[in-house]
């Protein structure tokens, strides 16, 4: 009888001691990895960010290069993190979800592979920061010590079309009519 009376109160403390929070131990069924704990701060949009640990956080690094068109080569490498294909259930699954891409702070898109091509109409004469941040599939912020998983480039756009001063065909012009000792 004290011995049924002693494995009782080791399941009734054990169980008590059990709590419900994000990066408990996980229930039936859910993945077995954490998925971390829900923060109050949020994004400019007011997503919550979802603080985990940086043993088990994603990452995520930028490339922005131009191309011939005018337009921006945007490349993103992850690590820890798998794109969710679209009609994804809005749950959040460690190092999955989507990637937002910003420029100058303004959502741009949302990102469902590593690859954008960046239109040179959206890039106006100057220098600009294109931003990517990683989100679970609940669309809360992946975050590692309260900060944002995210990487930025910065990119500079110049005016497209030649100058005057470039022009070949008044180069050639120019040397064809100026007198031979100017040549």
């Amino acid at each position: 009888m004290l011995a049924v009376l002693a494995v009782c109160v080791l399941l009734l403390t054990g169980s008590a001691g059990c709590g419900s929070d994000d990066v408990g131990e996980p229930e039936a069924g859910d993945s077995v990895t954490p998925v971390g704990k829900l923060l109050d701060a949020t994004d400019e949009e007011g997503r919550r960010y979802r603080e985990v640990d940086a043993e088990h956080a994603p990452d995520v690094g930028i490339e922005v290069q131009p191309e011939a068109d005018d337009s921006w080569d945007v490349r993103l490498t992850v690590r820890d993190f798998r794109f969710s294909p679209a009609g994804t259930q809005a749950k959040a699954v460690a190092g999955r979800g989507v990637a937002h891409l910003f420029l100058d702070g303004d959502l741009l898109t949302r990102l469902r592979g590593p690859r954008y091509r960046l239109p040179a109409d959206l890039v106006p004469r100057g220098t600009h920061q294109v931003t990517v941040r990683l989100y679970a599939d609940d669309d809360t912020v992946w975050a590692v010590d309260g900060e944002p998983v995210e990487s930025t480039a910065d990119i500079t756009a110049s005016d497209t079309g030649p100058t005057g001063a470039t022009r070949p065909e008044e180069i050639e012009d120019r040397t064809a009519t100026a007198p031979a000792a100017d040549r």
